[in-house]
């Protein structure tokens, strides 16, 4: 059986701006790729809100900077056939930087991290897909607004900059924003469609890379 490891933030957590509240279990995307795969592939979600690429965010009581978080990530889930990283949404923050050139950066630095970890009992590196998030949107809600301001225009470019890094580095790439769109509840979140649509976009995509 082939393991895959999701890493991701908030939506790979499976937030739902309605309530606020969590999705239920089989409505979270890697719960969806899961189903689809089937028996052939152990799916292990690993998502935390607020999480960056590789940016400190000093605001919770965990620890949010992605690249400091995957090696323990990669070590306790290994060994691992493929990783998938969607991250970005929280890099456009203003306090955290707001810039999608810093967030390839960023993503750069966990790509590396996948390719060099030590992993245990001499296992090879596992396969990698990187995946931009849907854009964050416009919303009433004042309290994101202000959080994520600047970020409408600024995650529009998450693609294009994740796309042209993994075209560098040879790997697999997906645009999550060509499946699913934030709500306006908050303008980043996924209701119960959008997250389930992205568990279903990656499965083909994963049956490749893994031989399936």
């Amino acid at each position: 059986m082939k393991t895959v490891l999701c890493y991701g933030d908030s939506l790979t957590w499976g937030y739902n701006a309605e309530g606020p509240s969590r999705h239920a279990y089989q409505d979270r995307w890697p719960s969806v790729l899961q189903a689809e795969l089937g028996t052939g592939a152990h799916v292990i979600p690993d998502g935390l809100n607020g999480r960056t690429t590789a940016f400190d965010d000093n605001l919770a009581g965990e620890d949010r900077n992605g690249a400091r978080t995957l090696p323990v990530a990669l070590g306790t889930h290994s060994p691992l056939d493929l990783v998938i990283i969607m991250l970005g949404a929280n890099d456009m923050k203003p306090w955290i930087h707001g810039n999608a050139f810093v967030s390839r950066h960023g993503m750069a630095r966990l790509a590396q991290i996948v390719r060099t970890h030590p992993y245990q009992l001499a296992a090879p590196a596992p396969k990698l897909i990187i995946v931009s998030p849907p854009a964050v949107s416009r919303t009433d809600n004042v309290d994101f607004a202000q959080a994520f301001a600047g970020g409408e225009g600024a995650s529009q470019h998450l693609a294009t900059q994740y796309a042209a890094l993994a075209r560098e580095i040879g790997c697999d790439f997906f645009d999550a924003g060509t499946v699913a769109r934030t709500t306006p509840l908050d303008g980043v979140h996924l209701d119960t469609e959008n997250t389930r649509a992205i568990g279903k976009a990656l499965a083909p995509l994963v049956r490749r890379a893994l031989d399936l």
